[in-house]
């Protein structure tokens, strides 16, 4: 089982690539599955089975994606982003637009609006599946340290204040009609404009979405010593004046000093235990005596947390004299 996820995964990756190339005849299940050894009829079967969506609605769901965005950021030709994904007419990628969103191209156009987009699915991923890291290869990168001042800025984001960690956050969130992580990832992906968007395409740091946690006095008391509130969302612009999701929330986030701890890229699969624990150890080691700061823990402060092993993980938490 756990090796048609890999494989699924890696469908799943191939999808995205193809997609952003523009190339359409690639993106046929019998080139995919032939790719991996398997008849067409066992690898639809199995994608379902572990995905939990047929492959031609996945398909279809994240060509509009990929074209939403197009409709929204460029001022290419309906006609053009149309034939780039694969549909054989202006009319048909309307249809298949409007009933994915509720509007048409030319209405997203002209005022677009957070609407729930197919993000990338993750079908392995050896933490969610209870396997753990491969050997624990233990970090041999340092931690770099270093203060930082933070422009003022918004933060559009849900909560949770009882929960206790990544996972544990999502699945008391999936009991909150509108707030699971598909469709919070998917509203955050269709806003443009985030302070931290990399241009990735996964539901992470590298599409800028962030992990945050709220001094918050009905919150969870936390390993950290303080009660915090568990967050997801985006940071943007201050003068940000997008419509906000019923379910979300906005945050004014002034500007402030904040203390950075960053490690390097490492490999999710082997090292992620390891790095979370060196940093862990490097904030409650921190010698805050050669400074004029201390954390700031001040209700309403923002602590941030970028997970995105390509390129970093990464805590920015605030300070103050």
């Amino acid at each position: 089982m756990y090796e048609w996820q890999r494989q699924i995964q890696q469908i799943v990756e191939e999808i995205d690539y193809c997609i952003e190339g523009y190339n359409d005849e690639a993106l046929t299940l019998r080139r995919l599955a032939r790719k991996m050894g398997y008849s067409d009829f066992y690898a639809t079967r199995k994608f379902k089975e572990i995905s939990g969506m047929s492959f031609r609605d996945y398909l279809r769901q994240r060509k509009l994606a990929f074209a939403l965005k197009e409709v929204r950021d460029k001022q290419k030709s309906f006609l053009d982003i149309a034939f780039d994904y694969g549909f054989s007419s202006h009319e048909a990628f309307t249809r298949a637009f409007k009933r994915m969103y509720g509007v048409s191209p030319s209405e997203y156009r002209r005022e677009p609006k957070p609407v729930v987009l197919r993000t990338r699915i993750s079908s392995f991923d050896r933490y969610f599946l209870g396997l753990g890291e491969i050997g624990m290869v233990k970090s041999t990168d340092d931690i770099k340290t270093y203060f930082v001042t933070i422009p003022a800025h918004k933060f559009l984001y849900i909560k949770n204040n009882q929960s206790n960690g990544y996972w544990d956050f999502w699945e008391k969130q999936s009991r909150i009609p509108g707030q699971d992580c598909d469709t919070i990832s998917g509203l955050l992906d269709s806003i443009k404009g985030k302070l931290d968007d990399n241009g990735g395409h996964k539901p992470d740091s590298s599409s800028g979405q962030v992990m945050a946690y709220i001094s918050d006095l009905e919150g969870r008391l936390c390993d950290w010593g303080f009660l915090r509130s568990e967050c997801y969302g985006a940071r943007l612009p201050a003068d940000y004046q997008g419509k906000v999701p019923e379910q979300m929330r906005m945050l004014d986030v002034p500007e402030a000093e904040y203390l950075v701890f960053e490690h390097g890229p490492f490999n999710y699969e082997q090292e992620n235990r390891s790095v979370e624990e060196k940093v862990e150890q490097a904030m409650a080691n921190f010698d805050f005596s050669n400074t004029d700061y201390h954390y700031d823990t001040t209700p309403g402060r923002v602590i941030y947390f970028y997970h995105d092993p390509e390129r970093f993980w990464k805590y920015v938490r605030p300070v103050k004299k």
